[in-house]
């Protein structure tokens, strides 16, 4: 539990800065002048001078492999609710109906 704790902390913390660095750059921005280029360039850089549209490629590709791995796993725990449930029922009957009489009003097991 205190992992996950420090976890949501160092989130928590990334975000932070992620939060204060957008409002800095936006100011910086909003209201450039051309010696404001060398703070511009020494407190933001996109993937270190390389092309911004390549590391949003990366970022997107990295996201849809995480997704279709949180995918699989859903799925995975499903087929084992399904099974699970079916072998149950088959040494509770009764209470597996009730169960399932009861998440009907909820959503479907």
């Amino acid at each position: 539990m205190a992992d996950r704790v420090d976890r949501f902390e160092a989130l928590e913390q990334q975000l932070e800065l992620f939060i204060e660095n957008t409002r800095q750059l936006g100011i910086i921005v909003s209201d450039f002048q051309p010696q404001g280029q060398n703070v511009l360039n020494q407190k933001f850089y996109i993937d270190q001078g390389k092309n911004p549209n390549l590391y949003t490629k990366d970022c997107l590709e990295k996201a849809l492999v995480k997704n279709e791995q949180v995918k699989g796993k859903i799925d995975n725990f499903k087929r084992f609710k399904g099974m699970l449930l079916v072998e149950l029922e088959k040494s509770f009957p009764i209470v597996i109906n009730n169960y399932r009489a009861l998440r009907s009003d909820d959503r479907p097991t």
